[in-house]
């Protein structure tokens, strides 16, 4: 007789859990307490997967021996409780996922940094002509990628909430961007404990594996020294020589591999300091999986990240307009405003988190010339930068935004939305702000290239 296993949460990591489930001969059942999502109802469907939505069947759901819950599900909800008290063993996701791959993990995690910095660890590894997989929180989930093709390597992002359900998980290689204050509202607004999730990540490392880590981070930084950690530890800093990647102005420097060698961040497709961190990060891994200098240079050269990440949309007039929607909270925009030497007019607002906006004083005093403010209510924001910034506009239409910064900008200035802030008071998500942002911007350079021609 089969065993009998409840997934929890029907997007994309419970329908790829289901998926391997059944690969595996499990009796599933998928519950969602919401409404699925056609193209996961019909995958269900197809797969003749037994599911619900809209309830959870307690009587049904309590009878599993084993549940995968969706890492978006909290812990205090009424089915983990009750299935708690039942003793029913539970688990996330990419447990399960691990439990049935082979090969090897790379496993990126951090509050800024990741997608970045996965693409392009598995850009590098995909360029050395390995078989490798990207899964996680970037691209499909990392259950679907072992139920249905087998890889040497998985390059996987990875968030605290994820990691909150492992047990045996352990990458070969983890990289540990940072650690600032997110999501605390999951973690009873207790830093320390958002701080022993993210350290999940090296819990169960063996001296064989590799932990790559951003040392300038304090947070990061005193844990490492606090913590009993076995793996290997590979240091990345913007400041210590003695790291084993660090940088020095735009050239990074890296000891690992066969012989030190440097590469300029001008000869890399990504900007700023840091994409810098991001770069020296996932160098650091490809070098530790055998990837070679000549490959990983080569690379560089040809990577593309995703977009909304410091994306150049379009030159208008001689304005750079400069599309980095995710950066969604203050360290996000610290490393944007960080990444240009020219005039900004900077683009912000939405939906503020508690944002402590005096991180940010000192580089908008320098470099902003105008702020436009982006959001329902932009109040916190265009109060603190008043008497900071020359020019404080205020606008509720990303189409106004874009035309103001024309206005506001000269040949050579730089146009950039990098909000600080959550995009749902007047968009979707921060996709659907990148993506209004680019398409206002181009509707502006045909608008001005007609009215010159």
């Amino acid at each position: 007789m089969s065993k009998t296993i409840t997934i929890l949460g029907a997007g994309e990591s419970g329908t790829g859990a289901a998926l391997l489930a059944k690969a595996h001969g499990w009796d599933v059942f998928v519950s969602d307490q919401g409404l699925i999502k056609e193209k996961y109802k019909a995958e269900l469907v197809r797969e003749s997967l037994a599911f619900e939505e809209g309830a959870h069947s307690l009587d049904r759901i309590l009878q599993s021996e084993l549940i995968i819950k969706s890492p978006g599900i909290p812990g205090k909800a009424e089915v983990i409780q009750k299935a708690k008290a039942r003793g029913i063993e539970m688990i996330d996701e990419l447990e399960f996922a691990f439990r049935y791959l082979t090969g090897n993990v790379i496993a990126i995690t951090g509050t800024n940094g990741k997608t970045t910095t996965t693409l392009l660890t598995h850009h590098l590894l995909k360029s050395a002509g390995y078989r490798v997989a990207l899964a996680g929180n970037v691209g499909e989930s990392l259950a679907r990628k072992v139920a249905f093709e087998k890889h040497d390597w998985y390059v996987v992002e990875i968030s605290s909430f994820q990691l909150d359900g492992t047990q045996a998980f352990h990458p070969f290689i983890g990289i540990l961007l940072n650690i600032t204050p997110d999501h605390l509202d999951r973690y009873e607004y207790r830093m320390e404990n958002y701080v022993a999730s993210k350290f999940q990540l090296v819990r169960n490392m063996t001296p064989a594996d590799h932990f790559i880590f951003y040392q300038d981070d304090a947070i990061t930084s005193h844990e490492v020294k606090t913590r009993s950690i076995a793996a290997g530890k590979t240091t990345v800093s913007l400041i210590d020589s003695k790291a084993t990647a660090h940088a020095h102005g735009t050239t990074m420097f890296f000891r690992s591999g066969s012989q030190p060698f440097s590469i300029d961040q001008r000869e890399t497709t990504l900007k700023g300091p840091h994409n810098l961190i991001n770069t020296m990060s996932a160098v650091s891994a490809a070098l530790h999986a055998g990837v070679s200098e000549k490959v990983i240079r080569q690379a560089l050269k040809t990577f593309k990240n995703a977009p909304h990440r410091l994306e150049s949309v379009a030159t208008v007039k001689g304005v750079e307009f400069v599309n980095d929607s995710k950066a969604t909270n203050v360290d996000s925009v610290v490393y944007a405003l960080g990444s240009y030497e020219q005039p900004l007019i900077w683009i912000a607002g939405g939906i503020d988190k508690g944002n402590d906006y005096s991180l940010l004083q000192e580089a908008v005093r320098k470099k902003v010339k105008a702020l436009i403010c982006l959001g329902a209510d932009n109040t916190k924001l265009r109060d603190f930068f008043l008497d900071l910034v020359p020019v404080v506009h205020e606008t509720h239409s990303v189409k106004e935004a874009v035309w103001l910064a024309l206005r506001e900008g000269r040949a050579g200035d730089v146009a950039l939305l990098s909000p600080a802030c959550a995009s749902f008071d007047l968009f979707k998500n921060y996709e659907d702000r990148g993506t209004q942002f680019r398409e206002a911007v181009q509707a502006l350079k045909q608008e001005t290239e007609k009215t010159t021609a």
